[in-house]
């Protein structure tokens, strides 16, 4: 078994996924850039495993976390109005 055999970058991805997960759960907003961050590794780790189905999730995931990123500045910016 080869720990690095993504060259670590599976690795770096499930760090900041749930770093991003732990961040978002205390009400960090900048937990969802960090989870952009983590997509964007998954979907390198999937180019280099040749797996369609792990790059195109994780794109899915970073519209989703764009989404709610966008959502939670409307609901911050309508509380402090």
């Amino acid at each position: 078994m080869n720990l690095f055999q993504y060259y670590a970058v599976d690795w770096l991805a499930m760090v900041l996924t749930l770093l991003a997960i732990w961040m978002i759960g205390n009400r960090d907003r900048n937990g969802f850039i960090v989870h952009i961050a983590g997509n964007v590794s998954w979907i390198v780790m999937g180019f280099m495993a040749g797996s369609m189905a792990t790059m195109l999730a994780n794109f899915a995931f970073i519209l989703v976390n764009i989404r709610a990123l966008v959502l939670w500045r409307k609901t911050e910016n309508h509380v402090n109005t």
